[in-house]
């Protein structure tokens, strides 16, 4: 019997389908303008919050190793991603080289939302909330740097304008 996946979702594929950031990219375009940046923001809070709570769990459980073991699969289902993970004494670091979403978007000819790289903060922070986990962004627009660590590691809060605005 193989050990559960750190995913929330199961897939019988190996990879994901790259179409999928399409819809992504639409359907916060979409929410951003029914509802605002705030509606944006609170979509993305959720999401890492109620659908990722399986997550939170294992993070919970597991610490910093979970959360490596998660980008570690996350991204090895991600089509045409370039990410190194690399887990520390006190951080996990989630260098990524292609964001295959942003890869995709540019290459088959998408308007990006200004601000889709906002997402992996707003989701991964509500993802580590329930877990002592924290996280900081730098860089987006198809390359960034995220950095897990527990609550407190950081002195500084995350800014947001640390985190580049995607095209």
């Amino acid at each position: 019997m193989s050990a559960p996946s750190p995913l929330p979702y199961t897939d019988s594929k190996p990879v994901g389908a790259a179409d999928f950031y399409a819809a992504v990219n639409a359907t916060f375009r979409f929410i951003a303008q029914k509802f605002g940046s705030e509606g944006l923001r609170r979509y993305w809070s959720e999401m890492g919050t109620r659908y990722y709570a399986p997550v939170t769990e294992r993070w919970r459980a597991g610490g910093l190793a979970a959360v490596a073991e998660h980008w570690h699969a996350f991204f090895a289902a991600e089509p045409g991603a370039k990410v190194e993970v690399t887990q520390g004494e006190t951080e996990v670091v989630v260098e990524v080289r292609t964001c295959p979403a942003i890869a995709y978007l540019r290459e088959h000819g998408r308007e990006i939302v200004p601000h889709f790289c906002q997402h992996c903060h707003f989701v991964s922070t509500a993802m580590g909330a329930g877990a002592d986990i924290e996280l900081r962004v730098c860089g987006g627009n198809g390359t960034c740097t995220q950095r897990f660590a527990k609550v407190g590691h950081f002195p500084e809060p995350q800014r947001l304008q640390d985190i580049a605005t995607a095209s």
